[in-house]
């Protein structure tokens, strides 16, 4: 599976994997269908939201590498 970056969308990575919505959840980025979600990155969202995006992203990533053992 495609790695996840910061320039991508939260819309992208559902669409790659609607599994990683809990990830964003416990980031505290709950509103997932928000307009935004497919118009910023995960690094701008991440920075209106006060998360550290490189966590984020990290987190995403090490579930998707998790699911393809």
């Amino acid at each position: 599976m495609a790695q996840i970056t910061k320039d991508m969308t939260i819309a992208e990575v559902l669409m790659m994997d609607r599994d990683t919505a809990p990830i964003f959840m416990q980031f505290g980025m709950h509103c997932l269908g928000c307009p935004a979600s497919s118009g910023e990155s995960i690094e701008q969202a991440s920075a209106v939201h006060g998360i550290n995006a490189d966590d984020l992203v990290q987190a995403l990533n090490e579930f998707i590498q998790g699911k393809d053992k």
